[in-house]
């Protein structure tokens, strides 16, 4: 009795529990304005200080876009981008930007 009562309030709990993946191909639409700074699928900046974004784990990236987009890290372009990103904007463009071939990965 009580492991079909354990197993009915896991089951009911599973909704909660799954995580909310991105769409690359949406990623891929939203990110056109990243390319400006970032270069074509987020591999070439523009400038050697701003990062590489294709091939970043896409947990660390929407963690970072959360964060500029609370104030938690400084920097005021990413900070006014980030703003009206929609949670699932921001999954949509982590999936998108990790799902990119590194620049990074075959040259160490």
């Amino acid at each position: 009795m009580k492991s079909k009562l354990l197993f009915a309030l896991l089951l009911a709990c599973a909704p909660a529990l799954a995580v909310a993946k991105g769409n690359i191909e949406e990623g891929k639409k939203k990110a056109e304005t990243c390319k400006a700074c970032h270069g074509e699928g987020g591999a070439k900046p523009v400038q050697p200080e701003y990062p590489i974004l294709a091939g970043q784990h896409a947990d660390y990236l929407a963690a970072a876009l959360n964060q500029y987009k609370s104030g938690k890290r400084k920097n005021a372009l990413m900070t006014g981008f980030s703003a009206a990103l929609s949670p699932q904007d921001i999954r949509d463009l982590a999936a998108y930007f990790a799902s990119e071939k590194s620049p990074l990965r075959d040259k160490y």
